[in-house]
């Protein structure tokens, strides 16, 4: 039985995700994709899918992700789970797709937030100062 492993970052949320053969199930973190809320983070991790529609109907594809918040934990599992259907079906023509549409489909977004300084609240905003 074949079986694929990959990985999406975003931020601080990491995803895994594990592909084998089956019926076509999503599930991340043990719940099926078709009950994840909120929608805009169930619509971001549908790209790909949509996108490979006959790739993915036989495939079973559990995702693991932690850390994070929801968007990013979404933009992580999207391109886990894009990743691994091109790992899976190593379709050329496919992974230009999924380039062309959007590049963090297949490439890790590696921004992370900026450290904090000394002098402010945040990393560039500092402290008012009165004269009066």
């Amino acid at each position: 039985m074949k079986t694929v492993n990959s990985s999406g970052k975003k931020k601080t949320a990491i995803a895994r995700a594990t592909l084998k053969e089956g019926a076509g199930r999503i599930r991340i973190n043990k719940r099926p994709l078709e009950i994840i809320e909120p929608k805009l983070a169930r619509l971001k991790i549908m790209e790909p899918v949509i996108m490979a529609k006959d790739a993915v109907a036989s495939i079973d594809i559990d995702v693991v992700v932690k850390g994070g918040g929801t968007i990013g934990q979404a933009d992580a599992v999207r391109t886990a789970i894009a990743r691994g259907i091109v790992e899976w079906t190593s379709d050329a023509a496919l992974k230009e797709a999924f380039s062309e549409y959007d590049r963090n489909l297949l490439v890790s977004d590696h921004r992370q937030k900026e450290k904090k300084k000394f002098g402010g609240p945040g990393a560039r905003a500092k402290y008012q100062k009165s004269y009066r």
